[in-house]
């Protein structure tokens, strides 16, 4: 590839990138709003908000099951090689037989989970007993149907993902997020606890319904040839089954981890499930924005460079190696952050109602274990979506099964004997389930970096670059507690504006001395956004020059 071919592919990767993630940042702020309206109406030490974070695994668990793993791995390859090929027609049949066949697929498994739902509950939270595990057992047979309706929805993401349609498919769960929002506040101030559960389990059906109405227009606007029918002769539509299948199981056992620790938490003291779950949504927001962002982007345009060959390879390490660089400049200062400032984050975000400056605490001990795997897990995403674009889906499962191996024995030790060891209370041993987590992670991605480097040559992230991550995040760490020492207690907004704006500020001023193109490139699009209209076109100009 040209240089003057591979600028322009760059960019648009990089516009896509963009794209996914305004979409991620949109859909995670409107569920902070949900978990602070979710914590305002039942605090943490409250055993419905246990029981419906509980039961809110489900959706989450198909949905990551179905979404963000197995169905992108296996149907964007396919369905964007055949419109690259100018192959529309057939690419729109085959995006609707893969439709009907999840759709099916779906409606098994809805009813399979409303059949057997003591049983899940029994797997998912063995400690819950009495009106507690009544209560999941019910709020469970209501999130079932809107997790189908869930999984329907990552079919429209990989449809309109393909077409580079990546703003609406990332952004829709802001109405799934409105709806249970809207629900909230309608019934909370009047409501007991565990009928306001049940409700709010009602209000995510609702809102999965509507997240999949705002995109059906686009789906059919881009693949105006698509038809719903169950056609298993197609060659596309099998590769798709074929490669589903291995990812899908590799998205499980990656799933089993997050329901290891779950069925950990709830051996805890009450408060302990509700505690991670609040912990998890923050930290998977830097995962979401940066990793899923990146990995979206990548996955299309990797498949079509990762030909067998020298120049495939070369083209698949040089968009890896950018992408980790990229993943790793948002990812150290966010992992920094939970570790030093974590009490500010929780406090900003979570303290309000019930929900007290006590239960930001507990919460940033929790964040405070992510910080040890955060930066594995993003990366980890990354070359996991390297290996589904060299339609490899084997190598990452086998893997996976390594980090939950990993997570079950080390989650157990971490969460129930070694608190009662060093003498902490019982409850903190949600921390030790992160922070377990965290070691599984890192050793499953050196496990795929080590593989896919003897396959495609050497790719990773420069000592030295990560260095500098590292030290420019201390340094702002290390201003924004001379911040919070500096000021008397206030509002936990307030505190944040004052803790973290420096950290910010000091960690991309130590970024942009330290000449780290990364921060150079953030710096260089601020000052085109905020430029006059006359400077940008001069700008294109100089950047995009005539052949």
């Amino acid at each position: 590839m040209s240089r003057a071919d591979a600028l322009p592919a760059a960019r648009q990767t990089g516009r896509s990138a963009l794209l996914v993630a305004s979409g991620i940042l949109c859909s995670r702020l409107a569920g902070l709003v949900r978990l602070r309206t979710f914590a305002y109406y039942f605090g943490l030490q409250s055993e419905a908000a246990d029981a419906f974070n509980a039961a809110f695994r489900i959706p989450n668990f198909l949905q990551n099951l179905f979404g963000e793993g197995a169905l992108s791995a296996s149907f964007i390859p396919v369905y964007s090689a055949l419109l690259a090929r100018g192959r529309r027609a057939e690419a729109d049949r085959v995006a609707g037989a893969v439709a009907s066949l999840l759709a099916l697929a779906v409606a098994i498994l809805v009813l399979i989970g409303l059949l057997a739902t003591p049983t899940i509950i029994t797997l998912i939270a063995p400690g819950f007993t009495g009106a507690k595990r009544d209560l999941t057992i019910e709020i469970v047979r209501v999130l079932f149907p809107g997790a189908g309706l869930l999984v329907l929805s990552a079919w429209c993401l990989g449809v309109l993902n393909s077409h580079h349609r990546f703003l609406l498919s990332y952004a829709a769960p802001v109405i799934w997020n409105a709806a249970m929002i809207v629900t909230l506040l309608s019934f909370g101030p009047h409501t007991p606890s565990p009928r306001l559960a049940v409700l709010l389990a009602w209000g995510s059906v609702v809102g999965s319904g509507l997240q999949i109405i705002v995109q059906i227009p686009a789906v059919f606007r881009v693949a105006s040839e698509l038809r719903f029918v169950l056609d298993v002769a197609s060659g596309e539509v099998r590769a798709v089954a074929r490669n589903f299948v291995p990812v899908l199981i590799s998205r499980g056992v990656v799933q089993t981890s997050a329901y290891i620790d779950a069925l950990l938490a709830s051996l805890l003291p009450t408060g302990a499930v509700t505690g991670l779950a609040n912990a998890q949504s923050l930290y998977t927001l830097p995962i979401s924005l940066f990793g899923i962002s990146v990995s979206a982007a990548e996955l299309p345009a990797m498949s079509g460079a990762a030909v067998s060959d020298a120049s495939g390879f070369e083209a698949v390490r040089a968009r890896l190696n950018a992408g980790l660089r990229q993943i790793a400049f948002y990812v150290v200062p966010s992992a920094v952050a939970f570790l030093a400032l974590g009490d500010v984050v929780a406090g900003a975000l979570l303290q309000t109602g019930r929900f007290t400056h006590t239960d930001a605490v507990y919460v940033w001990g929790i964040l405070a274990g992510s910080a040890v795997g955060l930066l594995a897990s993003t990366l980890g995403r990354l070359y996991a979506s390297t290996y589904y674009a060299l339609r490899d889906t084997r190598t990452p499962l086998r893997y996976a099964v390594v980090r939950v191996a990993l997570t079950t024995v080390l989650g157990y030790v971490f969460a129930i004997p070694l608190p009662k060891l060093v003498g902490l209370r019982a409850e903190w041993g949600a921390a030790g389930l992160t922070a377990s987590a965290g070691i599984a992670g890192w050793v499953e991605m050196l496990m795929l970096r080590g593989a896919l480097n003897g396959r495609i040559g050497r790719t990773g992230l420069p000592a030295e670059y990560v260095a500098k991550l590292w030290a420019a995040s201390a340094l702002g760490a290390g201003v924004a507690w001379a911040s919070r020492l500096g000021v008397a207690p206030v509002n936990p907004m307030a505190a944040a504006v004052v803790v973290l704006g420096p950290y910010g500020l000091v960690f991309f001023g130590a970024t942009l001395a330290l000449r780290i193109p990364e921060a150079s490139t953030v710096w260089d699009r601020v000052r085109f956004a905020v430029a006059p209209p006359g400077w940008r076109n001069a700008a294109r100009s100089r950047r995009d020059p005539e052949p």
